[in-house]
């Protein structure tokens, strides 16, 4: 049986400085297993009681990956679908289509720029503060599309 958890999250990396946090904002719903968040997350909070908060410790490997060298490409700068100046610490989609990775400037070397592909948090080891506000049986409709819907399982 797979369940729809809500859940609020204060993210942390590994020096305590806080990456992401849903405070003040709305929960976060997912379907257990449908890779809506990232897999070590997924894997501790199954079967949390409602009510808890607990403190999750995600490797790197089950969270962004390590870093991959090889994500790292040097591209003539007239081939990159930006305009302007580029600085080290921009980032921009590598292309049109929504799938294509947001690329980070890691260099800049006279007519080529350095672009590393890797997520920005790839490599990092990573610290949920959570907090489960709910958890419900996953609908049919939910497992059959393989994503949560809303708070009682109707699509829209």
């Amino acid at each position: 049986m797979r369940h729809v958890v809500t859940f609020h999250y204060t993210l942390r990396d590994p020096q305590d400085r806080v990456i992401d946090t849903s405070a003040g904002g709305d929960p976060i719903r997912y379907l257990e297993g449908a890779g809506q968040i990232i897999d070590g997350l997924d894997a501790r909070l199954k079967d949390v009681p409602v009510g808890t908060k607990t403190r999750v410790l995600v490797p790197a490997a089950q969270a962004y990956g390590e870093r991959d060298p090889e994500q790292i490409q040097k591209v003539l700068r007239v081939l990159l679908p930006v305009e302007g100046e580029l600085k080290i610490g921009d980032q921009f989609q590598a292309g049109e289509h929504p799938s294509d990775p947001v690329v980070t400037v890691v260099g800049v070397e006279g007519e080529s720029v350095l672009l590393d592909a890797n997520h920005p948090l790839a490599g990092i080891d990573l610290t949920f503060d959570v907090e489960v506000v709910a958890s419900r049986e996953a609908t049919p409709e939910e497992l059959n599309h393989g994503h949560a819907h809303g708070e009682h399982g109707a699509c829209g």
